[in-house]
């Protein structure tokens, strides 16, 4: 290992500087970006609801308000815990639910609000700083520079600002992939001096293993990447470490045995049923270029398509910039350092890329499960600039200053662009929706008509967050025709299929024309044919 030197006083201001500003961008207009199709799932687990009991009260074909939303958004004071476990056990046990639990007790305490329940997610991110710093002493055997620079290119990171603001459990996931490669480094280091009992070091790893699993199924790849590590730092022998290891993960997994079992009969229950997957239903991704795009966005995201010619400019250098951090922390450092952080890199994102080769992309919604990858790759940059602005001539040490520099511009630009904005690339499906909020609030008395299916509902959840209190729902159980009453001014089909949409035009006269639209999802409206123009 090269030594590291302390950190001059101009760079330890300019780092707690920049942490200050940093944890400030998540907390200010933390309610301004809309409130997605997976938030309102958050919300209606928390609620203790299923999408079962909600679709019946909602999609039923009657007139209804934004206000009969709010009933499955909020905690309900006869459902409790057991019924939020319940819920994601019957529907949703690929989501683990100790994030969940813990959103209900926060709202319970603090209110129930968009602003509240964001909140929690931005609190748990600044756990992230002192996580990082024990992952970088343990890894690396420094105290000041290293963690340091990592903690301060964290806290700039526009995708961690992202996840920081969204009530969704993949802050918190992150924070304990740190603790439990923390955890797993330090039982390493202290069985091999022999300093402490086994049993309370490898204890630590079996509890942040276990809450990382309760926070994140996709856990399981990060466990498989720390046994990759464990075997090959061994040389493939069985030894005590290996073995103290194996029998950890046991411990942990054990622990979190009675989810797994929840999420095994509901995965053969789906394998022995008739109901696939329409992939051609899926929105899909091309591969390569999320890939590098993802790389930028670690650093500089100014929520632009994958397709975008600006990402051509400006993804190259990241991505540069990343083979020389991988390159140079393979030739400076010992094989227990770079072998750990390649294993998190690659393993945890390996079952999304090998699916979407033979496939042709990823699935849209895949970008949280790369937040091990997102972590290995800014801790290398982070060793590059620590290690190189000491090393070499004067200019040398200039030009790796001015890079250091640059990608805090870069992150500061993000997150000024990102906290103005009022929608942003993760919000998936949902990404359109002020724009159509927008437009429908114009009306002086709208109707908004839609039917079932897994995207409207939950897109519907998130328009009445931006709706008026003039606007009316009617929302059907199936593609039955509506019967619209008279006395709307202005009548919109939220993401209907062709058929419905012209089955509905044809019974009422009406012609419809589209109002927005994207790669997945659709808005007409209703107009008289001499009203064509609107």
């Amino acid at each position: 290992m090269r030594h590291f030197r302390l950190v001059p006083s101009w760079l330890r201001f300019l780092m707690i500087l920049l942490l200050v500003m940093c944890i400030l961008f998540r907390f200010v207009y933390i309610d301004r970006k809309v409130y997605s199709l997976d938030e309102t799932y958050t919300s209606l687990r928390i609620s203790g609801y299923t999408v079962a009991e909600v679709t019946p009260q909602i999609f039923n074909g009657r007139i209804i308000s934004r206000e009969n939303f709010t009933e499955f958004q909020r905690p309900n004071l006869n459902k409790n815990v057991n019924d939020i476990v319940m819920s994601l056990a019957v529907e949703s046990p690929d989501k683990s639910p100790l994030y969940y639990i813990i959103a209900r007790f926060w709202v319970e305490i603090f209110g129930n609000s968009v602003i509240v329940i964001r909140y929690l997610s931005a609190l748990i991110s600044l756990l992230v700083f002192p996580c990082l710093y024990l992952l970088c002493r343990e890894l690396f055997n420094v105290t000041v520079s290293l963690p340091s620079l990592a903690i301060a290119l964290m806290a700039n990171s526009p995708m961690h600002l992202v996840y920081a603001q969204e009530s969704r459990e993949y802050i918190l996931w992150l924070v304990t992939i740190i603790l439990a490669s923390t955890a797993l480094l330090r039982a390493i280091r202290l069985q091999s001096i022999q300093k402490s009992d086994p049993f309370t070091t490898w204890g630590i790893y079996v509890i942040t293993l276990a809450l990382s699993l309760y926070t994140c199924l996709w856990t399981i790849f990060v466990a498989i990447a720390h046994g990759v590590y464990v075997v090959l730092i061994a040389k493939l022998r069985l030894t005590e470490t290996v073995r103290s290891y194996f029998i950890a993960t046991i411990f942990g997994f054990l622990a979190f045995f009675p989810w797994l079992m929840i999420v095994f009969a509901k995965f053969f229950q789906f394998i022995l049923s008739s109901d696939g997957i329409n992939n051609q239903d899926l929105n899909v991704i091309p591969l390569i270029p999320f890939l590098v795009v993802q790389i930028s966005r670690s650093f500089f995201d100014l929520n632009i398509g994958l397709d975008n010619q600006i990402n051509y400019l400006i993804s190259p250098f990241f991505l540069i910039l990343l083979l020389y951090g991988i390159y140079f922390l393979y030739r400076t450092t010992n094989y227990q350092i770079w072998l750990f952080i390649i294993t998190l890199i690659v393993v945890p994102a390996l079952p999304l890329i090998l699916p979407a080769i033979s496939s042709g992309g990823l699935r849209l919604g895949s970008e949280p499960y790369l937040l091990p990858s997102y972590l290995g790759i800014q801790i290398i940059v982070a060793y590059l600039l620590a290690t190189q602005m000491y090393n070499g001539n004067l200019s040398q040490r200039r030009i790796w200053q001015f890079i250091i520099g640059l990608l805090i511009i870069c992150g500061l630009v993000s997150s000024r662009v990102y906290y103005q904005a009022d929608t942003w690339w993760n919000k998936g499906v949902s990404y359109g929706n002020p724009q159509i909020a927008r437009f429908i609030n114009q009306k002086s008395r709208p109707l908004l008509i839609s039917n079932y299916s897994e995207i409207n509902y939950g897109n519907v959840f998130s328009l009445s967050y931006l709706l008026e209190s003039k606007t009316r729902f009617q929302l059907m159980p199936d593609q039955k025709l509506p019967n619209i009453p008279n006395n709307f001014t202005d009548i919109f089909l939220l993401n209907p299929t062709n058929a419905w949409r012209l089955q509905i035009a044809n019974k009422y006269q009406l012609q419809p024309n589209l109002v927005y639209g994207d790669d997945h999802y659709l808005v007409w409206k209703l107009v008289k044919p001499r009203d064509a123009g609107f």
